[in-house]
């Protein structure tokens, strides 16, 4: 019978974490049972004594997994810094977003904006605070669609086929998600640059096949997928 490897991940790695499974699980004679969603989220998982040999999260959550000896800190790696982008649908117009102006005028005039949860997610939580910071939250309130991740949300804004609404989350969740397009990362003073890393918990029963697994993802073997995929150094 196959080993299991129980992950815990932040939905900005879902597609690296994909890229990688079969091969993995080929050559590790093992099966890859992955979760992916708001870090929020995942930590929440954790807590509740979710199942789980490897976590991938930002790197603010994993310092506090290791205060609390919850991660086999020597394992660490890290798998590099995603931007919080704004998304059109493919095809559509890019609007500018050099300045705090041309980004107000985006979001102003779209039909709807897209985001993951807005409590729980590290986008979602950064567009809230964006859009107050621009001073159109009250106004934007009833056109925003928060959903429980990156992911879920620029799927359904590739489904809507709205070409006035925009998305915001980060950059790796447009990237590889069909049916929408990356307009750009957030200007300079509303950027989020946030570094995602993978570690070994030390709740693994199977801590040499948990270890093989970080090192794969955080090696030189997945460095240009990482980069490709939105992750930058």
């Amino acid at each position: 019978m196959a080993r299991e490897l129980f992950l815990l991940s932040a939905g900005a790695a879902k597609a690296l974490v994909l890229s990688r499974k079969h091969s993995f699980e080929a050559s590790a004679d093992a099966v890859l049972n992955a979760t992916f969603g708001a870090v929020g989220a995942m930590r929440d998982k954790w807590d509740a004594g979710a199942r789980c040999d490897v976590v991938i999260l930002s790197a603010k959550l994993l310092d506090e997994l290791a205060r609390d000896d919850a991660i086999e800190s020597a394992t660490r790696a890290s798998l590099g810094h995603v931007r919080t982008g704004v998304a059109v649908l493919a095809g559509a117009e890019i609007p500018a977003l050099d300045n705090a102006d041309d980004l107000r005028r985006a979001f102003g005039s779209a039909s709807a904006l897209f985001l993951p949860d807005p409590e729980r997610a590290t986008a979602g939580i950064h567009c809230i605070d964006v859009l107050r910071r621009l001073g159109i939250l009250a106004t934007m309130k009833p056109r925003l669609r928060p959903f429980e991740n990156g992911a879920a949300a620029m799927a359904e804004l590739a489904r809507v086929g709205d070409a006035r609404a925009l998305g915001c989350t980060q950059v790796t969740e447009i990237l590889y998600t069909h049916g929408v397009a990356l307009a750009g990362p957030l200007p300079s003073g509303f950027e989020l640059n946030t570094e995602y890393a993978a570690a070994v918990t030390t709740r693994t029963s199977d801590a040499a096949l948990a270890r093989r697994f970080v090192a794969l993802l955080g090696g030189a073997e997945t460095l240009a997928a990482r980069r490709a995929g939105g992750f930058a150094a």
